[in-house]
């Protein structure tokens, strides 16, 4: 009879649980998600629902590599399928400072210099009055993604990101704009081998991601190829067919403390339940209240208007994670992008309410879309097709794209004949936070080479009035106009651009003059 009852009571839970999950969930995901990879061109998804200490949903969709692909295989994604989660590092990060804090090694409120004497900001004024929880909330003054290009994918080490950041001329106020700043997370993520003795990475492994289980989660980027059950990272931007291109992986172990981690649903789950029990996971505490607590707080005032796309009236910035409204409920959320690779991490603690979405296309919207509509979902915002409303901007968006693309190649396509002969251009250019690229002649066209990007190269490929279509061989850093100033039968300087999804400013190379 004891059996009875118990079975009765578990398909009674299971019965009641199925229950309470809105009708998008259990009847129309499944066909959502695919409908939404279709249409923006995603190979492979994964995604995880947690409601009310329970994983609702985790699975994943469609393929790790395209096929037809150099290894022809076409394995599907599932709950273990890694991906380079970038930025949703961070929130491990803050979570890491906050612990340390509550340990009395260190205050939030700390000087930079007390750890890092040597370091600068621009501002002599800024760079004594910077603190860790300046670092943490990306109130620096500068503009968001200011220096990437110097510091993504490069041979950089983490102390070398760190020193150049006095070379980032700041547009806005210092703790007054917004700017978000990945060297400003690596700066933080570096004061903790200072108190602990430990790598960032180790800290963090040894305190957060051990501890909740998350076996099958890695702090860096190195070796990403080779780890089994890896997707691969693919893109559609700055192509004129609009087909995927296959990138390669991603080494921005530099960035590491900014956005290094590699994981997957299955373990991200484990990492949001402890989000929603106040720090503890499987009734074991991880982290005290009060730390989780304090990565909440808002530091940095994102918006306060209400928003025309979202049931929205505001965002800040925590420590690691933007906090908004979504009907009513306050929700914590990040995003992660890496050439190849869009993702994000999400939860309610009101709804008891977690979402992660990792896909390896990186340019597209949907992997966000998906989110909101889940939310929407679970939190009693009436029905809309957010993919659908979307998705006619971004055709439009890469329309424009592909005429610009293609107004490029017509132009290289005359094979006119630049009013210099191409070693008037050949020689070594150099950017004071850069550092140097080289020019040199390679058959009709130009070869740029990068000091500190030495996987990279790229093509210049002459069109008219001393402009060169610049295509990088990494399809994902973009293809641009890069002018070059020139003086009598000589250039000067060259401006050289990466796509937005890196640094949305151009940077001007000056020629290195032989004495």
């Amino acid at each position: 009879m004891k059996k009875l009852l118990l079975l009765l009571s578990f398909t009674f839970s299971i019965v009641a649980t199925a229950q309470k999950q809105p009708v998008f969930i259990t009847d129309s995901l499944d066909a959502y998600v695919k409908r939404g990879m279709s249409d923006w061109q995603i190979p492979g998804l994964a995604i995880a629902i947690v409601k009310d200490g329970k994983v609702i949903v985790s699975k994943g969709y469609g393929v790790r590599e395209v096929a037809g692909s150099s290894s022809g295989k076409n394995e599907p994604v599932d709950e273990n399928t890694l991906f380079l989660i970038a930025s949703n590092s961070k929130l491990f990060t803050g979570t890491a400072l906050a612990k340390l804090e509550d340990e009395k090694k260190l205050s939030l409120n700390d000087k930079v210099t007390k750890y890092l004497p040597d370091y600068k900001l621009y501002d002599p004024a800024a760079t004594q009055l910077v603190t860790v929880r300046d670092l943490l909330c990306h109130q620096l003054g500068t503009k968001t993604f200011q220096g990437d290009f110097t510091f993504w994918d490069t041979n950089l080490p983490r102390t070398e990101v760190i020193r150049r950041m006095q070379l980032l001329k700041p547009t806005g106020q210092f703790r007054q704009d917004y700017g978000y700043c990945n060297s400003g997370f690596v700066t933080a993520g570096e004061i903790i081998p200072k108190v602990t003795g430990q790598s960032w990475e180790q800290y963090v492994e040894n305190n957060i991601v051990r501890p909740l289980g998350m076996t099958n989660t890695y702090m860096l980027t190195a070796g990403a190829e080779s780890r089994p059950n890896i997707a691969r990272p693919y893109t559609n931007s700055f192509s004129i067919d609009g087909k995927l291109v296959r990138l390669p992986y991603d080494n921005v172990d530099n960035l590491g403390p900014a956005g290094s981690m590699v994981s997957c649903v299955k373990d991200l789950s484990k990492w949001l339940m402890m989000q929603l029990d106040s720090g503890r996971f499987d009734g074991k505490e991880i982290l005290p209240w009060r730390v989780v607590q304090r990565t909440r707080d808002a530091n940095t005032i994102l918006n306060s208007r209400k928003s025309t796309l979202y049931p929205r009236h505001f965002q800040a910035y925590g420590l690691g994670t933007i906090m908004s409204d979504h009907n009513g409920r306050q929700v914590y959320a990040h995003t992660g992008g890496a050439f190849g690779f869009v993702t994000n991490t999400c939860f309610v603690p009101e709804e008891k309410l977690a979402i992660t979405i990792l896909t390896n296309q990186d340019n597209q919207s949907f992997f966000e879309l998906l989110r909101y509509m889940i939310l929407d979902a679970y939190l009693g915002v009436p029905y809309t097709d957010r993919s659908r409303l979307a998705l006619k901007g971004a055709k439009q968006d890469e329309e424009k794209q592909r005429q610009e693309l293609t107004a490029m190649a017509d132009q290289v396509a005359r094979k006119t004949k630049p009013a210099l002969p191409l070693t008037a251009y050949t020689g070594t250019y150099q950017h004071e936070l850069y550092g140097t690229i080289t020019i040199a002649q390679d058959g009709n066209s130009l070869k740029v080479s990068f000091q500190n990007h030495p996987n990279l190269s790229a093509t210049l490929d002459y069109m008219d009035d001393n402009t060169f279509r610049l295509t990088y061989s990494n399809q994902a850093f973009g293809i641009f106009p890069a002018k070059f100033a020139v003086d009598g039968k000589t250039a000067t300087s060259v401006v050289i651009k990466a796509s937005d999804f890196v640094e949305y400013d151009p940077y001007t190379f000056t020629k290195v003059l032989l004495k």
